[in-house]
């Protein structure tokens, strides 16, 4: 580096530019979002862990989308809470470069468990009767297994990669947290290497993902159209409906945000979508779930009734 760069010790995170009033507001709103977030969660992982009769390979993957939503949305919201309230409104270098790869980390695993999920689907619906024999225990194990280490590595990389930037100033983040392209902006010197491996991860965690669940979906829909009984047809509707939505969401902003050209005037714009991805996706996710599935319905209604006092 030459004699005007220096290694950086904290960035400065922009956040939303508005006033202290509307701060206030936001910080009481946003905690109530996210306290319930962590409930909702945390309420879907405790039902499938103690009731039995979602100890299936769906509600498996269901409990590690819970845990990825919770850990999704503690990486980063915290610090935008605390900003709303606190005029110093820096973040040290190492948990800048730490929250950039935990969130990157619970994202790339989240694209892979909903590509799970959705095999899942596709076997059960298009090979009932080989279901029990393909996705067995051991199989889930190691799709989820899989899944976590592909998307912590991943992130790894990409953390290694901003390490080895040097950063000479302006150290003001245009984000509400160290989100990776906003941190990269204020690198002095070539990140090409950086924008090809964000490219190719781009592509290997949400291009093939989303063109894989598609796939499914449409020998599923098939599937589904076949089935002579109405009911059954709007049972395996409910169910795919249901992790459609979740995957409308998730891969849809976020391939907005990292697949669409970056300008200035989007900046505000991407702020208020990965804010909806980080706060209001992991709160909405167990709700569809919640609400359209009559066995998570059951299980709360079993453990309530078990509360009750005799």
């Amino acid at each position: 580096m030459g004699s005007n760069q220096s290694w950086v010790t904290e960035f400065v995170l922009v956040g939303f530019e508005l006033s202290a009033d509307v701060e206030v507001l936001l910080l009481w709103v946003f905690s109530l979002f996210y306290i319930f977030s962590l409930s909702a969660n945390g309420v879907i992982l405790g039902l499938i862990c103690l009731d039995s009769s979602l100890h299936t390979p769906m509600y498996f993957f269901l409990s590690h989308l819970a845990i990825i939503d919770m850990s999704y949305a503690s990486s980063n919201v915290p610090k935008m809470l605390a900003n709303f309230v606190n005029q110093n409104k820096n973040i040290s270098f190492v948990p800048c470069i730490m929250q950039t790869f935990l969130y990157l980390s619970f994202a790339h695993t989240e694209c892979l468990i909903l590509m799970v999920m959705s095999y899942d689907r596709f076997v059960a619906i298009c090979h009932p009767l080989q279901y029990t024999g393909i996705m067995n225990w051991r199989v889930c194990s190691v799709l989820a297994v899989t899944s976590w280490s592909c998307g912590f590595i991943l992130a790894l990389v990409h953390a290694i990669l901003l390490l080895r930037l040097p950063f000479c100033g302006p150290w003001e983040v245009n984000h509400f947290f160290c989100e990776i392209l906003s941190v990269l902006k204020l690198a002095c010197a070539e990140t090409w290497i950086n924008q090809v491996v964000i490219l190719a991860a781009c592509v290997f965690i949400l291009v093939g993902p989303l063109c894989s669940i598609l796939v499914s979906y449409m020998f599923i829909v098939w599937a589904i159209l076949k089935i002579q009984s109405k009911e059954g047809r709007t049972k395996a509707f409910s169910t795919c409906l249901s992790h459609l939505c979740v995957v409308g969401l998730f891969f849809g902003i976020v391939m907005v945000v990292y697949m669409v050209p970056d300008s200035n005037q989007r900046k505000e714009w991407e702020k208020i979508l990965t804010l909806f991805h980080s706060l209001f996706n992991p709160m909405l996710n167990p709700l569809i779930y919640s609400l359209r599935n009559a066995q998570v319905k059951g299980a709360l209604y079993r453990a309530l009734q078990k509360k009750r006092p005799t």
